[in-house]
């Protein structure tokens, strides 16, 4: 069964956040799936699969070393550059719908000549949850301290298709110096029990923002590039004025530093605070290795 490899999130290989995707998944069984992507060991792999919806082109599940993600961003971006490369989407194709555990979710393809140069994803619109006071315990989940945070942000959970907590810190050394903890992440007040993860970014250097994302009970302990993070945390910068007007299609995250593997993720929101109307992700992805898995475990065992 033969994968490509991608570096998403970048044009530069070796950088970014890595992603396997198998094209033709048929005849698995969701434990194999599983057993394959704990065998990556990247923070996600793709199975592709024929459509199981009139208003779907694919059907796409993704998975961590550890579950099944009912979305996420960097696999569905570097997943139909996979495609386009494979001649499964056509070069005069705007428009690719995958089909995915939260459903149909859209992307929009920019090529050059045959060759798709960058893709935008529409996320699901934000759900806002309470902000979080017990700010203490959130800094000490990452290892710092309550003085690390940004003073004037909440700490808020949101999702956009898959919830985060969005912590604001002070500047970019705060972000660095944050430490990734199995069991206080799970415990972190306002962390989703059942997709424990904390993005924490700050809006200090040239770009939006520069962030980093922990996310150990999903079997990723740190991600170098995390697109269904980036939406939210879009919204909310919109929803707490950080970034208003035509600034809001334009903004930019960058995330993976720490890690060696520096990404760019593209944000787009269109509205205002209160009034939310489009989310978008987009970025660039490039090719770097093909593989051949050339045994499967059975799936009784």
């Amino acid at each position: 069964m033969n994968y490509l490899h991608y570096d998403v999130f970048t044009d530069e290989p070796l950088l970014g956040n890595q992603l396997a995707v198998f094209p033709d998944a048929r005849g698995l069984a969701t434990e194999q799936m599983q057993a394959i992507a704990r065998e990556m060991n990247f923070a996600e792999s793709t199975f592709i699969l024929p459509a199981e919806r009139s208003d779907t082109d694919i059907r796409m599940r993704i998975f961590t070393p550890a579950v099944e993600m009912p979305m996420a961003g960097h696999p569905t971006v570097g997943s139909t550059f996979a495609l386009a490369h494979l001649g499964v989407i056509a070069p005069d194709r705007g428009r690719f719908v995958f089909g995915l555990n939260v459903g149909p979710t859209p992307v929009d393809l920019d090529w050059e000549g045959d060759r798709v140069r960058f893709v935008w994803m529409t996320q699901a619109l934000p759900l806002f949850g309470p902000t979080v006071t017990a700010r203490s315990l959130v800094a000490e989940a990452i290892g710092l301290g309550e003085q690390d945070l940004a003073a004037d942000l909440p700490v808020q959970e949101i999702s956009c298709g898959v919830p985060y907590l969005i912590v604001p810190l002070r500047d970019r050394q705060t972000v660095d110096r944050a430490v990734p903890r199995m069991d206080a992440t799970l415990s972190a007040p306002g962390v989703s029990r059942k997709h424990p993860a904390i993005l924490l970014f700050t809006s200090e250097g040239r770009e939006t923002t520069y962030s980093r994302m922990f996310a150990p009970g999903l079997g990723v302990m740190e991600d170098p590039a995390t697109g269904s993070a980036a939406g939210p945390l879009g919204c909310y910068l919109v929803q707490h004025r950080s970034v208003v007007g035509d600034d809001a299609r334009q903004m930019v995250n960058v995330q993976g530093v720490k890690m060696g593997r520096a990404s760019r993720i593209h944000i787009a929101i269109t509205g205002e605070s209160g009034a939310i109307a489009d989310v978008k992700v987009g970025g660039h992805a490039v090719l770097v290795a093909r593989g051949e898995f050339l045994a499967l475990r059975p799936t009784a065992v």
